[in-house]
């Protein structure tokens, strides 16, 4: 598995690209074979972590396709909407676990728009707000979840998990100042974005596994 920079995208390759493709050759075309396809990719990306990476670079690659890979998978998380969540989405019914569903939701969808917005400065500063307000709803929401959780042990790790969300927020925040300030690259700016989103689906994963 790649570490450090690219741990976010490699693993976001499978949900937010791959799973939503399948998701809609199956609706389009009834295409039975891509549940095997979604099962296969499914199997080997927990036995081998950036299979799926592996994969689709390698063919854009032999298609000779040059493309941002952190810009697209944001457009693509921009356009998934909360019914294809399936894999980040908590199925406990208490409405603290629901609105925590929804408020990570519409964070990464916000996310999602940075590509279309960056250039155009009144939308980005105003987007930029929207994320802003959007982290701060997400982690009042926590704080009530936390409450629901079965055990000291997984308040523990979901509070662990908080700290690294609100350190990967204080550097999306320090590399859009970086941005405005230095004129820092926009790649710079998607690369934080997708930590951010790598970092609230974990916070749902966690307590999935420990209080779902």
């Amino acid at each position: 598995m790649r570490m450090g920079d690219d741990t976010p995208v490699v693993s976001l390759m499978l949900p937010i690209l791959v799973k939503p493709t399948l998701t809609k050759l199956e609706k389009d075309h009834d295409l039975a074979g891509t549940q095997v396809l979604r099962g296969a990719f499914s199997k080997a990306e927990a036995a081998h972590p950036g299979f799926t990476y592996d994969f689709v670079m390698g063919l854009a690659r032999r298609g000779d396709l040059a493309c941002n890979i952190h810009e697209s998978l944001l457009k693509l998380q921009g356009r998934i909407s909360e019914n294809e969540e399936v894999e980040f989405w908590l199925s406990r019914t208490e409405e603290p676990f629901q609105d925590l569903n929804r408020k990570a939701s519409a964070l990464k969808r916000i996310l999602g728009r940075i590509p279309e917005e960056i250039t155009d400065r009144k939308s980005f500063l105003e987007t930029i707000r929207e994320i802003a307000s959007a982290i701060k709803k997400l982690l009042d929401t926590l704080s009530t979840v936390s409450a629901f959780l079965p055990s000291s042990s997984a308040r523990a790790a979901l509070d662990l998990r908080k700290k690294d969300f609100v350190k990967t927020s204080k550097r999306f925040s320090n590399t859009l100042k970086e941005y405005f300030k230095e004129g820092q690259s926009n790649n710079a700016v998607f690369v934080a974005s997708m930590s951010l989103i790598y970092q609230t689906n974990l916070l749902i994963l966690t307590i999935k596994r420990h209080g779902n």
